[in-house]
Order: structure tokens, then sequence, then C-alpha cells
């Protein structure tokens, strides 16, 4: 059995949770995804890294922020437990049209850089699986694929000028193979 590394965008993770939950997160226990899918995969599960950005804090955090930020270190601390290595980037607060919007930075370029490393920090690592929907990752990819390692992207998408979730045809079309998850492989 060959071995792999599973990277994980959890935002979009977090997401698809809350879609197939129907507006509540199913709970999700990230190192057992990890596992089920290098199964499916018929991999030997080296390693998980999980990507996502903590709460948004001001520099005197209100008492609701305070609390998020402890829930997020728990979280943290509880994935670490499980020998998932976390990745975090920040989270920014932008004023538009009078309302807050939330936004995580630097997350894919900290999974960018990590799967640019991949072929050479883990050589009997020979297929990697990506949980994402993001093209910007179609070019590192690409670069993976070139040094001999193919990448499985699980990921998840709806068709029509509506969708909530969108996937590029760039993005299928470079990967070595897609799956599409389910519902039924978050209640598992």
């Amino acid at each position: 059995m060959s071995d792999t590394l599973v990277f994980i965008d959890d935002g979009f993770l977090s997401k698809l949770s809350k879609f197939f939950g129907e507006g509540k997160y199913i709970k999700l226990h990230r190192k057992k995804i990890s596992e089920l899918i290098a199964r499916k995969e018929s991999t030997n599960l080296l390693k998980t890294y999980l990507y996502t950005a903590p709460p948004f804090q001001r520099n005197v955090p209100t008492l609701l922020e305070e609390k998020r930020r402890r829930g997020y270190d728990r979280f943290v601390k509880s994935l670490i437990d499980e020998g998932i290595e976390v990745r975090e980037g920040r989270c920014q607060r932008l004023k538009i049209n009078g309302e807050f919007v939330y936004s995580q930075k630097g997350v894919d370029t900290l999974l960018t850089m990590d799967l640019v490393k991949a072929p050479f920090k883990f050589p009997t690592v020979k297929k990697i699986i990506i949980i994402a929907s993001d093209s910007d990752f179609v070019p590192v990819i690409k670069d993976i694929q070139s040094e001999g390692v193919k990448v499985v992207l699980y990921t998840y998408f709806e068709k029509g000028r509506k969708a909530i979730f969108s996937t590029s045809n760039e993005l299928i079309k470079t990967v070595y193979k897609y799956v599409k998850l389910t519902k039924e492989d978050f209640l598992k």
C-alpha cells in the first residue's frame, strides 16, 4: 500500500458541512475523514494538514471575540493532539456597505507552499489527496504531478448560475482524479 498525505481546506470543509446540514454544521472529525478517504484511495495515511484561520480579534477583543477565540483554541488543540498539522492564516474584517465581512487570508498560500514541498519532504508519497475547491491550486498541482505524484481532489460542486458551490473545469481537468463528496461522507 502506498503512502499519502491529506490536505484539508477547512474553510471549504466547514462551509460544505453547513450546506449538507441544511444550515447547521454537521459535526466533523477531521482525522477520521482523512483516514476514511485514504482507505478509499487504498493508501496509507502518513500525515494530515489542515488550513484555517483564527476568528477575528480586535486589539482589545470583545467578550464574544474572546469566547470565539477560546473555542477555536480548544478546536486547534484537539486537532494537534490527534496528530494533524494545523496551519493558520489570518482573518480579515472589512466594512462593506455598512456591514462587516470576514475572510481568510494567507490560507491558500500556506497550502500551496506545503504542496510544493511535499514530494521532497515525503519521497515515498506517490499520491496526495486535497479536500478543496479552489482553482488557485491548478499551477501547483501541475507542478507536483510533473514530479510523478498523483493528486486526487475531493470536492463538491453544483451546476447552474445560482450554485452555492462551484469548482472550475480547469481544476477538475488538472487532477489525476476527482471525487465528489456527498452528505453520506459527512455522516459516516
